[in-house]
Formats: C-alpha cells, structure tokens, sequence
C-alpha cells in the first residue's frame, strides 16, 4: 500500500529512531513504493528508566507495511546500529540483511542469542558492490569511524542520488582503511538531491584526533608503567583493541581478558583479520598469578561505569578472579557517553580508595578520541557532496541544528534543509522538500525478556516506588454482610519504618475503616470503587502529615471467596 502522505515522484526520509536523541538509529527510505531500512539500533537507558535493559524503536509502521520491504541495510557493527535486529525480526519479515565485514560477524552473534527468531539471509556487500532494484541503486562509499567497515550508503533514484553518512569523521591517517573520498567528490559531481548526515559531534569546533596518535599515545603510556596495567574501553572499538594489544607485546606483557562482550569482540576481530594477537600473548585468569605485576595488562569492559562490567566488579572488590592491589594503574581508553558520567566517577573513586593510579583522556594522556567528525570533519562532507537538500541525522535537537546550520555555511539554500524528529516525514522530490506528515513512532522498552509489556504507566511507579516507597492496606470484608472482619493492615516498604511509627499507622488504619465502613454501607457495593476512594482519601492524608507521596495499594479479601 503506498504511502498516503507521499505524492507522485516523491521520496519519503524518516526515522523511527535516532532524531532527538544519540541511539536507537533506524531510518527508513520510501522509494517507489519501496521500503528501504536503514540500520535497527538501540537505545542504553539512563537513570530514569529504571530497570529497563534497553530501548528500541517502535516497529508499528513496519509491521504494517512489511509486504513493501526491500530489505535492512547495515552501516555499521555499533549497538546502537544493529542492537535491535533480533527484536524486530520478531515481529516483522525480513526478506535480507545487507551488512559488510566486522557487523556480519555481530550480527551473528545476536542471532545465538536468540533462537526463537527466524533468520534472513544475510548478505555481506563489499565497498565496489552494486544492488539493483525498481529503478533504484544502492552502492556504498567506505567512511572511517572507530569500529572497522563503516559505510555511507547511496541511492540512485529517478528523482536523483541520496546519500545516507552513517556514523564518520574525517581521519587523514585511520589505523585501517582510508575514506574513499574519491566516491564523495564523484557522487558531488555528478548531483546529490539529499545528504543525511551525522550530527553528533556538530557542536565540537575543534580538531578530532587520528585514531593511529592515540595508538602511539598508549604505548608510550605502557612503555612507563612499572605495575599491572588495567586497561578498559568499548568493546566494538576494534582498532582500540589492536592498539593496546600491540602495545602489551611491544612491552612484553601479556594480555588477560575480562567481560563476554570483549572476549566475542576479540573473537569476531580474530575472525576478521582486524585483530591480530601472537599465540602466547593471551593468558587465562588463572595464570596471571603466575606472572609478575609488569608482565600483566588486563583488557576489559566497563569504560562507562556499567554496574555488572568487569572494571566495576574489580573496583568494588566483587570479581572472582581480579583483585586491586597498591601499583596498579587503570586507564580508561574511552569518554564517558552523555548519561554516564555518573557512573565512571563512581567507579574511579572506588578505585582511588583502593590506592590505584587512574588514568583518563584529558590534557596529560591521549587515551581516546571520538568516532564522530566535528565541525571541519562535517563541512568538509558537505563541501564534496555539495548537496541541494540537507537532513542533520543521529543526533539531539541542538545538534541537529547546529548541523543545520554548517550546511548553511557551505552553501546550502536555509528552505532545502528540513529538521525533523522520530516518525515525521520529509517529502522529497526534484525540486522541493517538504514536512508531509507523521507515521507512527516511539519507544518499547525491553526489560528481561519482555518486549514493550512495560508502558510509561510502570516506569512512573518505579520511580514512584524508588523515590516514595508503598503503602499497603488490607482489608478483609464481608461483602454478603457489608461489614468489616478485622481492622485494616497495613504494610510499608520504602515508606516509613513501621515501629517507632505506631501513632501513624494507627491514624492511617483508622481513617481506612471509616472509609471502607462508609463505602460498604451503601445502596450498590463495588470493591474497585473501595480501593479507589481509599487511595484518593489517603493519599491526601498522608501528604498532609509527611510530605510524601508513597504509592497506596489497597488489598481486598472477600470473606465469600474462601
């Protein structure tokens, strides 16, 4: 069914994820009634969400329109790129993936996972491979980033070229291969209706540093370093990985790994190519007892601070097999994702208390830099594309428009340049491009193996729960009799501390009876009408004698049911 809110010759560009926000990218482009997706990503929730593993985008308009799709196009292997796969083969036929190198190899692995999924074929593009289908060509244009195989994907169409960024920066001097920037100036040349483009790091105006300086930034760090080394960074940054690796054999240290995700990411790179690691380089857990504390450098996962990662477990004293101990020095091979930051701190404090050296990227020690181009990196895209239409992707509003604003000053007209969020779709066409109306979007939660069965409604009474406690009541009734068994209940979890609180609990139990005594009394009994007039009366009692809102859960036992 074509889609209502396109005209004739036009393309429509969306996201069900990834605008307004840094995660969950999902792009969708309609062409001739075709439907081309773009990445399937996750979004790594923050405080607020509590319990909630991870978020993913809302697949309603997929699942409608599944008999229109072409097949799932993959830039590259990141999270927040492929994390949500799985999830939406669940729920939506897939007639092929489309990824290339490292990302087929991770897709994979999320495909282990779940074994209740039927797969696709997964097609594995290379950079000079070309897919034809009604009236539109897809080709791909090699891009750098800190994760191998990043790549631009452009649309050939009738009403023009469309060209879709993926993550990038410019790195003149990349550990793996260079930026085809000859298929940027060549795609520039010959016409680009549309350029989507990475806004992350569109607020930066400074210089991004080369992958390969921080590669020699950690040696020279490993070459000074008497103690064990404890290295933590992103498991998906491949080229990180090698370069410690390298590091440790140039130092003569061997290498223990810590964390599932970093030993699959090793495996998957082993696989590749991309990591190459000397037979006798890697040891087990047990064997580093064996070793002398400058023979040791341990590679493992929690860069950001995550609660269950290894660096968090050996921080707090809770890893089986890694202890601190006085010389040791940790370095964070990574920045802290906005949300984060909280985390790391805590995990660098404990760390200090335990009399450890800890090294973070700052002004002292390159020890990471961003796979996002900043302001140069992004003008200069621009400039070899030469655009006549501009969509700012993955990124928040600011930057969205800050990017919004370097196309301007590369020369793109203000009226072709259309910011939008999740789910609103720009129209595009020859001549023009417009705001055409919505599709459905949003965000289902994954928490254990629940897919969405959690709404807003239940993160409110977590947080409710987290920042108030609950407040229970149960009353047993006879409803044959309308009269109250036994005096109220009650229960308090998170609330107050029921002894030493008697007087309290006493008033509250009290004011219940009188409450369900006047309810049961009169002409029409209705249990839910009970609860809900328990609630309200309470709630407002209890404010006025605390200053809390606890979350009130009125229990009813009928007398009848036994």
């Amino acid at each position: 069914m074509k889609n209502p809110l396109l005209n004739t010759g036009e393309i429509g560009i969306f996201a069900l994820g990834g605008l307004g926000e840094v995660g969950k990218n999902m792009y969708i482009y309609e062409i001739d009634d075709q439907i081309f997706i773009v990445d399937a990503g996750i979004l790594f929730p923050d405080e607020h969400l509590l319990g909630i593993d991870y978020v993913i985008p809302d697949f309603t308009y997929l699942i409608e329109n599944q008999d229109r799709i072409v097949g799932l196009f993959i830039t590259h292997g990141h999270e927040d790129h492929i994390g949500s796969i799985p999830y939406l083969l669940k729920q939506v036929e897939i007639p092929k993936i489309y990824a290339s190198g490292i990302a087929v190899d991770l897709i994979e692995y999320k495909f282990m996972e779940h074994a209740d999924i039927k797969v696709p074929q997964i097609e594995e593009y290379k950079s000079y491979y070309k897919y034809h289908f009604k009236d539109v060509e897809i080709s791909f244009i090699r891009m750098n980033h800190s994760i191998p195989d990043m790549f631009g994907i452009v649309f050939r169409t009738k009403e023009g070229i469309l060209f879709h960024t993926g993550d990038f920066k410019i790195d003149l001097t990349p550990v793996g291969p260079p930026c085809e920037f000859d298929k940027l100036a060549a795609i520039g040349a010959e016409g680009v209706l549309c350029l989507c483009s990475d806004s992350t790091n569109a607020e930066r105006d400074e210089l991004i540093q080369s992958d390969s300086k921080i590669g020699k930034s950690i040696n020279e760090l490993f070459s000074r370093l008497t103690g064990r080394i404890i290295i933590a960074t992103f498991a998906s940054n491949m080229y990180r990985i090698q370069q410690i690796i390298e590091a440790a054999v140039l130092n003569h240290r061997k290498i223990a790994v810590f964390g599932r995700s970093m030993e699959r990411a090793i495996e998957a790179g082993t696989q590749t190519g991309y990591i190459k690691i000397p037979k006798d380089t890697l040891v087990s857990g047990d064997q580093l007892k064996r070793l002398r504390p400058e023979q040791v450098t341990l590679l493992v996962t929690g860069s950001q601070g995550e609660p269950l990662a290894a660096l968090s477990r050996i921080a707090s004293g809770s890893h089986r097999q890694v202890q601190v101990m006085p010389g040791d020095t940790v370095i964070f091979s990574s920045s802290p994702i906005p949300g984060n930051q909280e985390g790391v701190n805590r995990t660098i404090n404990k760390l200090f208390k335990q009399d450890v050296n800890v090294i973070t990227h700052g002004p002292l020690a390159d020890t990471h830099t961003s796979g996002h181009g900043a302001q140069n990196d992004l003008k200069l895209v621009l400039s070899l594309t030469r655009p006549k239409m501009f969509i700012p992707i993955h990124g928040e509003y600011r930057m969205l428009r800050h990017h919004r604003q370097l196309a301007i000053d590369t020369g793109v007209n203000p009226d072709n340049i259309l910011i939008v969020d999740n789910g609103q779709v720009a129209a595009v066409s020859k001549n023009s491009i417009r705001y055409a109306g919505d599709v459905p979007s949003g965000e289902v939660y994954i928490d254990g193996t629940g897919i969405g069965d959690i709404g807003s409604k239940v993160i409110r009474e977590r947080k409710l729960l987290s920042e108030e406690g609950l407040f229970s009541i149960i009353l047993s009734v006879d409803s044959e009799h309308k009269k109250l068994i036994n005096h109220p209940t009650i229960i308090s979890r998170g609330f107050i501390y029921m002894r030493g609180n008697e007087e309290l609990t006493n008033k509250l139990a009290n004011e219940t009876k009188a409450i369900v005594e006047t309810e049961l009394n009169k002409k029409f009994y209705n249990e839910q009408n009970i609860k809900q007039t328990v609630i309200d009366q309470l709630s407002k009692t209890i404010f006025k004698l605390t200053q809390r809102n606890p979350l009130i859960i009125p229990i009813i036992v009928d007398s009848k049911s036994f």
